[in-house]
């Protein structure tokens, strides 16, 4: 592989994190608009969705993700420090 392969690896988490930051604001302007245009709608959604949160067992779906969390964390640093070792030898040539 050469140097321009290693170059897009490395600035893919930081594209990664751009994309997911402007879909977060394009949610977020979307639902703002919304919650403008239909107030009692939306106040209605918000008491359904806070009702259905208390009733769910979060503590334990947050648990659950979190243990996935460190399972999958493995494996990722795993790659990340292959990544690093492979760009290491790259240089060193």
């Amino acid at each position: 592989m050469d140097q321009s392969s290693t170059d897009v690896a490395a600035e893919f988490p930081e594209r990664g994190v751009h994309w997911v930051k402007e879909q977060v604001e394009a949610v977020l302007s979307e639902t703002e608009s919304y919650v403008r245009e239909k107030p009692a709608q939306s106040l209605l959604y918000a008491f359904v969705a806070g009702y259905i949160l208390n009733r769910l067992p979060v503590g334990r779906i947050l648990s659950g993700l979190f243990r996935l969390l460190v399972v999958a964390l493995r494996p990722a640093i795993l790659i990340y420090g292959a990544t690093k070792l492979y760009q290491a030898a790259q240089e060193a040539e």
